[in-house]
């Protein structure tokens, strides 16, 4: 694809756009692995009614992200993103594992509705170390397959139905992380093998109907990044990582 060369004004904007997209994008991530624990029921129109973790909430938000990132700044750029996810991801885990090591400390002259003991902070948790191994694993296949389907489906197109690559790419991707990481819960005794199919696919299926439903957010969002940096379609931003 052609690579655009930017002035100095328009490069530190590209590279602060970048940023936010990058901030954006790993605290959607580390969230998404602390919350999984608790679940709710969405019936979608009488069709079906999903049993799905919050944690899929900010999830699909980090395939928009990808997207968007690699449509404008390219394969490389995303592929550093999503290689910084691992690292926020890992760092998240070692914080956690610091906090569930220490003695909790409970100040009788306090309320103890404000205070958490050590039973209370390793039910919220203390599965989250299994979450983050487990989301790190599937987040590995899934995301960098999501940026290598969308730039094959770019060269294909010439640049081309931004649509096609966006959800071809997408609904691939989340196929594989959500057999990936619903196989290592239920491995890791976090799940019952019985709420393996259910899991499986209300999961996807929500994955799915969220990937359609961005991509008028997609569109949105390349059309005023290639306004602003004035590219052409299929054009990509030259920013040094």
């Amino acid at each position: 694809m052609n690579e655009t060369s930017l002035n100095l004004k328009d490069k530190q904007a590209a590279y602060r756009i970048y940023l936010i997209l990058g901030a954006l994008f790993i605290s959607s991530l580390v969230v998404c692995n602390l919350i999984f624990q608790k679940f709710f029921q969405w019936d979608f129109f009488g069709i079906y009614t999903f049993t799905i973790s919050v944690g899929l909430i900010p999830y699909p938000i980090t395939f928009l992200i990808t997207d968007i990132v690699s449509e404008i700044y390219g394969k490389r750029k995303a592929n550093f993103m999503v290689t910084a996810g691992i690292f926020a991801s890992v760092f998240s885990l070692l914080i956690i594992y610091l906090a569930s090591i220490t003695t909790a400390y409970i100040d009788p002259g306090t309320d103890p509705n404000l205070q958490v003991d050590n039973d209370t902070f390793n039910l919220v948790f203390g599965k989250s170390v299994i979450s983050v191994f487990a989301s790190m694993t599937a987040y590995l296949f899934a995301q960098y397959i999501d940026i290598k389907i969308f730039h094959f489906w770019k060269r294909i197109t010439k640049g081309k139905h931004l649509w096609l690559r966006n959800n071809f790419s997408t609904f691939f991707s989340q196929f594989i992380d959500t057999v990936t990481i619903i196989s290592l819960l239920c491995i890791s005794n976090v799940f019952p093998w019985s709420s393996f199919g259910q899991l499986v696919l209300s999961g996807f299926l929500f994955k799915v109907i969220v990937a359609a439903l961005d991509t008028p957010v997609l569109y949105l969002a390349v059309y005023f990044l290639r306004r602003k940096f004035n590219l052409k379609q299929g054009g990509e931003i030259t920013l040094e990582i």
